[in-house]
């Protein structure tokens, strides 16, 4: 992993044009190859509109296999710019089988590794668990020709056993492909919180590891279907932080491409300065194993 890792973030709104769509990923990963990136990471499912917020069998139908023409068209892009691209797909593994897939695109167009999310959500507006099966790849950090990333998705950002994992596997970074945002019945002081708390489990992340932390999420307004609920309002504000939890970079909640220096290097130094890894008692967490303690 190269000392300073510039990376690209691109917070993006889509519609039901899948074209339209990678048209404009296209077009961004373009522009944060112009501004130097080597790695870029890009929104949960980012080829679709959020199609969890309802149970439509239908939908099946807009997986694909992992190799297929996704990782095609993203390796291509990897391989004229020369980078390291994180994409996130629905992924058709077999008949009736189907994932939340992060696959890696490596910086010569090959495909590095997937990542398949291993916490499926199951609340109002984002029925997952109608759609995708639970990760069975584990929690183990991709090795691509800039570093080992430690991809997980969405959801598997409130859990610290996942971060952890990854980074006792040696993950160079965390990379979080995300679709979250409010519900029309939420206050303002609730969005308010939940944005907070969003924000800041994944820097506790950071800190626990001492490893930076790159988190990409969605942008715009996205109706439900159904008519069930008022839609979704993607909340953007997708940031990077180092490993001390400082934020790098944030957006606002617009779409946007930006390019943000990921202190790499700074690792070393900082579980020097708190060592966690060191005072850990592993002989004395045999109770994470199980559901809940009384």
């Amino acid at each position: 992993m190269k000392h300073i890792m510039k990376t690209g973030i691109i917070q993006q709104s889509n519609t039901a044009d899948y074209a339209a769509n990678t048209g404009k990923l296209s077009n961004s990963i373009e522009r944060c190859a112009d501004m130097g990136a080597r790695l870029i990471v890009m929104p949960e499912l980012h080829n679709s509109i959020y199609f969890c917020q309802t149970e439509d069998p239908a939908m099946f139908d807009a997986a694909e296999a992992v190799p297929g023409p996704s990782t095609a068209f993203f390796g291509a892009l990897a391989r004229r710019h020369k980078l390291v691209i994180v994409t996130s797909l629905f992924e058709k593994r077999a008949p009736g089988l189907y994932h939340n897939t992060a696959a890696v695109i490596d910086s010569d167009g090959s495909l590095a590794g997937i990542y398949r999310k291993m916490h499926i959500p199951d609340d109002p507006a984002y029925y997952e668990k109608f759609y995708f099966a639970p990760g069975d790849t584990g929690f183990r950090p991709i090795q691509t020709s800039i570093g080992r990333l430690g991809l997980l998705v969405c959801w598997d950002q409130w859990f610290p056993e996942a971060a952890r994992l990854m980074a006792m596997r040696g993950a160079d970074l965390l990379a979080y492909p995300t679709a979250i945002g409010w519900e029309s019945t939420d206050g303002e002081a609730e969005q308010l919180r939940q944005l907070d708390a969003w924000k800041t489990i994944q820097r506790a992340h950071a800190i626990a590891n001492g490893i930076p932390v790159v988190s990409v999420n969605r942008c715009g307004f996205e109706p439900d279907p159904s008519g069930a609920t008022a839609g979704i309002n993607f909340w953007g504000h997708s940031f990077a932080a180092g490993p001390q939890g400082e934020i790098l970079a944030e957006l606002a909640t617009d779409e946007a491409a930006i390019v943000v220096e990921l202190p790499c290097a700074r690792t070393e130094s900082v579980r020097r300065w708190w060592p966690f890894f060191r005072d850990r008692r592993a002989d004395a967490y045999d109770g994470l194993t199980e559901r809940f303690l009384i």
